[in-house]
């Protein structure tokens, strides 16, 4: 029988019989408890208090008696102190105290007590006065003689109702009594029908065990895991078919054998045989019951294998037992292998594909940056009308070709996780009428009418991601236009709680209902209708529906053939304050001095079109045609800034990079920019680790260029000779007092510092407010002569209102070194005590 089974009766045996013992307490305890009060009530003790309060009344009769009949006075006094003696006894002896404790009798013997207190005065009073007072004295006594009797009368009273509340407890003791008796006797019958039950449980469990026992040893049987059975010495107790099979024993030979030395290798036998060893003095247990683990085996022959193993332990009244579950995994592991070989191939066929995409990218863009580049100088240039036309078409046809190698690149950083939403101010109304007014021209060329407007009331400014938003928008509108011809497109905005949407709405051919499941799958480009007369790689629509899901918004479309097409597009975003108009910010452009430049660059046309933008601002060039030749040239010259492409023979640009950092050549702390076509986001981060400080995509455009340039040191102009006008600053001492004074200077100095800062940040500033926080520091500066801080802001507020940006950029760039040295000649100035 189980060890658990054996408990649970044991259990159930030992509870019957503390309940039988806890029924005989109680019995026991009531028939003692029966017993006493029957020997109270037996007792006497009622009739001597009774016997006393009968004598008191005695007594106080005999008293009476004396007064009377005009007895003797000392025969009075004798009977009075008799009478107090009595009520005092009964004031205070132990025995009335139950009686003392009704209510009643103690008010009556209190008003006995003030009598006596009343009447001994005259008692204790000389004999002349004592017969004189016996008239009194009779009055008296006939006065307490009611409350005399009451108090022998409540006596009697007092010990029936206790006589009574004593038969009522041997009563209730006895009904308990007979109580605790039945629920003895039906303790005694529920525990025969227990035992009854016990009995035949222990039957059913039997036959239960008898029939587990068979279904066991036939699922041991059958099982297609080896199933073998040991004791806690390792000694083998079953040994299954399944295992015969797996191992090549027979169970008849191996029964209580080692289990170590049939099926553990060699080489696993030592810690084989200290894990029982620990599991023999109550180790741990770092296999039994931890589920599946994978190991080595050994068949009857000799040879290793791998095998799936599980054990459980289990108690038994022999001892404890322990069974093992083994599985053959050999063609599991063959399998596994196989698997493993094709993930790794999967792997290096993506980054095949990575690198695929990524060479493409170069090899498309580099040419494109020759060509658009080209282009982008040829506008410098005086062209006829013709010219110009050709010279746009070529640049449109670039730019195309430009989008469709953007749009794979996308495709790929948004599967792989790369594309990040950034968030910031955006207006809705110009992006829209930026894109219908960008579609016009298209939309006059299929006689269309193309318009827009806000559903509701118009929010204009909103939080997303501006980039992302425009994007799917110009798809969207770009491709209603393209697919209507002699029709309408209207685009449609709304604002509520929370979530922009946009609908776009044409009167084009429509989509088949078939293919508006899948319009938004790669490289879908629509039916004959669609293809017939506009072209496109079919990944505009899966790149918008990316961007969408990226803002957490969905995208829908309806539609129907011959009637036109609505995609709508619901994004969550937030309302958000109206950006300054731009109208009068300055841009911050340093003003530039020209600088030397070397670009390292394998392909000739891109050096020639890097070459002619930057000479075309008066800057120095120099060239290299690769990578070496760059590190050479850096090791020599000084420059400024090096412009560096990356995919290069002989030594490639991120090597490059890492030399001019780690040598001592002239240019090691130059500013070095990546020129590549390599746009995806793990190079641009790989770039920068390798010392670079920042990255130019190719095909390069100026504003690009420009933007690279202008975060080199803007030029400073002279150094006003005079810091401070010691006169001035005499006079303001002496005007504004020695105790004010130092207060007034650090209240200033905070404020031109605060000015420094503000005019330093990165925030576009308006030209107007320049000028009058300027204005305001500068008058503060004359006043305690700080003339050449007092200049610099002068002429920043002038160049300011004349709309001069450059001028004010770079005076702003010497604010904060005349600031310094102005501040430290303030502090020096002798002043009068």
């Amino acid at each position: 029988m189980p060890k658990s089974r054996f408990m649970r009766r044991k259990t159930g045996q030992t509870i019957l019989v503390l309940a039988g013992l806890v029924v005989m307490c109680a019995i026991v305890f009531l028939t003692w408890n029966v017993s006493r009060e029957i020997e109270e009530l037996s007792s006497a003790s009622s009739d001597n208090v009774q016997w006393s309060l009968s004598q008191t009344e005695v007594e106080f009769q005999e008293f009476s008696g004396r007064i009377r009949v005009g007895a003797d006075l000392a025969s009075i006094r004798r009977r009075f102190d008799i009478f107090y003696s009595r009520i005092n006894t009964v004031s205070q002896a132990q025995v009335f105290e139950e009686l003392r404790a009704d209510q009643e009798f103690l008010a009556t013997l209190q008003r006995i007590q003030d009598w006596l207190d009343t009447t001994a005065t005259f008692i204790d009073a000389d004999d002349v006065a004592l017969t004189g007072s016996l008239p009194r004295l009779a009055s008296l006594v006939q006065d307490i003689r009611p409350d005399v009797r009451k108090l022998s009368n409540s006596g009697l009273k007092i010990f029936a109702q206790n006589a009574d509340r004593q038969r009522a407890d041997v009563a209730l003791t006895m009904i308990e009594l007979a109580l605790a008796l039945a629920v003895l006797i039906a303790a005694l019958g529920i525990s025969v029908l227990y035992l009854v039950r016990m009995n035949e449980k222990m039957r059913r469990q039997e036959r239960a065990r008898r029939q587990t026992g068979a279904r066991m040893n036939t699922v041991i049987n059958t099982s297609l895991d080896g199933v073998i059975i040991s004791d806690d010495a390792g000694h083998i107790i079953e040994f299954s078919p399944a295992a015969e099979e797996i191992f090549g024993h027979r169970a008849e030979d191996v029964v209580g054998r080692e289990l170590g030395a049939i099926i553990v290798p060699d080489h696993m036998r030592a810690g084989h045989e200290a894990g029982m060893e620990r599991m023999r003095k109550g180790g741990e247990k770092r296999v039994v019951g931890k589920g599946r683990v994978q190991l080595e085996a050994k068949r009857s022959d000799g040879s290793i294998f791998p095998v799936e193993l599980a054990i459980q332990s289990a108690v038994t009244e022999e001892g404890d037992i322990f069974i093992a579950f083994l599985r053959d995994i050999t063609q599991q592991k063959a399998d596994e292998a196989e698997l493993v070989d094709a993930r790794d191939k999967a792997i290096a066929g993506e980054k095949s594909r990575s690198d695929f995409l990524a060479t493409m990218s170069h090899e498309i863009r580099t040419p494109l940056n020759g060509l658009l580049g080209n282009l982008s100088l040829l506008r410098d240039t005086t062209l006829s009308g013709k010219q110009d036309t050709y010279m746009r078409n070529m640049e449109t046809s670039g730019r195309l070709l430009l989008s469709h190698v953007s749009d794979v690149l996308d495709i790929t950083r948004y599967d792989s996780g790369k594309v990040s939403v950034n968030l910031e101010p955006m207006n809705v109304s110009d992006l829209l009428q930026d894109i219908i007014d960008s579609q016009s021209g298209m939309a006059s060329t299929q006689e269309t009418t193309l318009d827009w407007g806000w559903d509701g009331p118009a929010q204009h400014w909103i939080t997303s991601d501006c980039e992302r938003l425009q994007h799917v928008l110009m798809n969207l509108i770009g491709n209603a236009v393209k697919f209507t011809k002699r029709g309408r497109v209207s685009v449609t905005a709304s604002w509520h709680k929370g979530e922009m949407t946009f609908e776009i709405e044409d009167t084009g051919a429509g989509i088949p209902e078939d293919l508006q499941d899948r319009i938004f799958d790669d490289f879908v480009t629509g039916n004959a209708a669609y293809d017939r007369d506009v072209g496109g790689t079919g990944l505009g629509l899966s790149i918008a529906k990316r961007f969408v899901d990226m803002l957490g918004g969905e995208i829908m479309v309806a539609s129907e053939i011959g009637v036109g097409s609505t995609f709508r597009v619901a994004i969550p975003a937030k309302a958000a304050e109206a950006a300054p108009e731009p109208g009068n910010l300055i841009e911050r452009r340093a003003v530039m001095a020209p600088l030397r430049v070397l670009v390292v660059e394998d392909n000739e046309i891109n050096r020639f079109v890097v070459r002619e933008m930057l000479q075309a601002d008066g800057h120095e060039v120099s060239e290299a045609h690769d990578g070496q030749q760059g590190v050479d040239k850096a090791a020599v010259d000084k420059f400024d800034l090096i412009l560096m492409d990356i995919s290069m023979p002989v030594l490639d640009g991120r090597s490059a990079t890492r030399q001019i950092r780690q040598g001592n050549g002239a240019s090691r702390n130059a500013r070095i920019v990546a020129l590549t076509a390599n746009v995806m986001p793990s190079e641009r981060d790989d770039f920068l680790a390798q010392g670079m400080d920042g990255v130019l995509t190719k095909p390069l455009r100026k504003s690009d260029l420009l933007a690279v340039l202008g975060k080199e040191g803007a030029t400073t102009p002279a150094e006003t000779p005079v810091l401070i006008d010691h006169a001035h600053n005499a006079e303001t001492y002496e005007v504004i007092g020695a105790e004010n004074y130092p207060k007034l200077l650090a209240r200033y100095s905070a404020e031109a510092e605060t000015l420094i800062e503000w005019l330093q940040g990165d925030a576009r500033l308006d030209r107007n407010d320049i000028a009058a926080e300027t204005h305001k520091i500068a008058g503060n500066a004359a006043l305690f002569g700080a003339t050449a801080f007092r200049d610099a802001l002068v002429l920043i507020e002038r160049s300011a209102k004349a709309g001069e940006d450059a001028a004010v950029m770079a005076a702003i760039a010497t604010l904060p070194d005349i600031w310094k040295r102005s501040k430290k000649a303030l502090a020096e100035v002798p002043l009068k005590e």
